[in-house]
């Protein structure tokens, strides 16, 4: 079995282990933070409670899709190490707003300061795995990408749990955030003082890829990401992953966007079930991402993802099929321990887990195979690229999402849209298959 385990006590792999840590537990904290104070706190109506929550997931990713092709080019072209100094300096001050934000009860800025945070990600987002290939073994790159996955999902759960439960509720059944306003200046402040440690990571001097854009920077947003997009999809290999891994973060999209609306208007609870159910997903990615690396052995492949994909795609249908015939509660909101007193709770639970470990399994090997079958010197653009069409997706499929809200489909409807695009995430999973292992 691959131990992959040993890289968290290398300096080569800690420092950036940490600092991808923390910087994606802040993301949840304040992002948790924001949606149960606004969902809970300041609207009252579920049409608007779900279009925000649709409109907050757009605007977070709309950066990964205008911005990522200059961040592969800043990342390729310099040192990565240099370029996550920046950022988490950045993401100190994209705090501020976001604390002033939830201090205030203040939607526009609550919502500017998620744009921002999208930003942030998306110049982090490339260094996180092109560095890998720099400074990690051939064969430690799968159980170093399965870790940096899992680490992620295990912040997004530390973060999920931390954002719900620093929004509280007053004696007058108004809700406050002072104290998650205070938690994510203190995140970001750690995560910066992290990322002074990660060794210096230089521009690789390996060939480019044939037909690839040359290293030179183009600051022409729009031009830039169609020359970074359509040099990388005419590599069917990396052109299949990447559509595969498009169409994970898009499934995962709706079901990020629609967990706080879909417990309350259709389940009939309150925010402490909308956080378990955002750190179940949380505990199964991370639980698929390293499992995927011991059933793999160490060996990049696609071998697993029609099957993970076909799992997930199941498990949504099931999901769907106990929502759809889950019983009124007269208005009243279930807490927690009364939701799951509820006959079949235990088994929306295990949907829940059953959805996120296949959809860790998954995605891991694909990222995997994106920064080791290129150059080193392109993996920071090819992770862009894979950055702006996942984007793009993930944008369109919010999009469908609220206009089919706003048409008059349910929040439980919304999760058929995810089972049949597993099915579609399947069959290009193996196509990659045949085409590489």
């Amino acid at each position: 079995m691959q131990d992959s385990l040993h890289l968290l006590r290398t300096r080569r792999f800690l420092p950036l282990f940490t600092t991808q840590f923390l910087g994606a537990f802040n993301d949840n904290l304040f992002r948790t933070a924001m949606v149960m104070l606004v969902i809970y706190g300041i609207y009252r109506d579920a049409a608007q409670e779900a279009t925000f929550s649709a409109i907050a997931g757009g605007l977070f990713i709309l950066p990964f899709f205008l911005l990522s092709a200059l961040a592969g080019q800043l990342a390729d072209a310099n040192d990565k190490a240099v370029i996550v100094r920046l950022v988490k300096s950045a993401e100190i001050l994209i705090m501020i707003v976001g604390a002033a934000g939830l201090l205030l009860h203040n939607v526009p800025l609550l919502l500017a300061a998620l744009f921002a945070m999208g930003v942030h990600s998306t110049f982090f987002g490339p260094i996180k795995y092109a560095i890998l290939p720099q400074h990690l073994s051939k064969e430690e790159v799968l159980g170093g990408t399965g870790l940096v996955e899992a680490g992620t999902y295990i912040a997004i759960l530390g973060g999920t749990l931390l954002g719900g439960i620093l929004v509280t509720q007053r004696a007058d059944g108004s809700f406050h955030a002072e104290y998650a306003a205070l938690a994510v200046l203190l995140v970001a402040l750690i995560g910066r003082i992290a990322g002074g440690f990660v060794p210096p990571a230089p521009p690789s001097e390996e060939a480019e890829i044939p037909g690839y854009p040359k290293r030179g920077m183009d600051w022409h947003i729009i031009r830039a990401s169609i020359t970074l997009v359509s040099a990388t999809m005419h590599v069917r290999r990396l052109f299949l992953a990447i559509i595969a891994i498009s169409f994970f973060w898009s499934m995962g999209a709706v079901l990020a966007a629609q967990f706080p609306p879909l417990v309350k208007n259709s389940l009939g609870s309150d925010q402490t079930v909308a956080t378990l159910f955002l750190a179940v997903f949380s505990i199964g990615v991370a639980i698929g991402s390293v499992a995927v690396n011991r059933l793999l052995k160490g060996r990049v492949g696609a071998r697993f993802a029609p099957a993970s994909a076909l799992a997930m795609g199941l498990f949504v249908l099931d999901l769907f099929r106990r929502v759809r015939s889950w019983p009124g509660n007269g208005g009243e909101l279930h807490d927690l321990s009364q939701f799951l007193a509820l006959p079949n709770s235990w088994m929306v639970v295990v949907d829940l887990l059953g959805v996120a470990i296949a959809g860790g399994m998954f995605v891991v090997p694909l990222y995997a195979f994106l920064t080791t079958t290129v150059p080193k010197s392109e993996t920071a653009r090819t992770i862009a690229a894979n950055n702006i069409v996942n984007s793009g997706m993930m944008v369109v499929a919010t999009l469908i999402l609220t206009i089919a809200v706003q048409a008059g489909v349910t929040v439980a409807d919304s999760l058929l849209i995810v089972a049949a695009a597993s099915v579609v995430a399947a069959w290009i999973g193996w196509k990659l298959h045949l085409a590489c292992d």
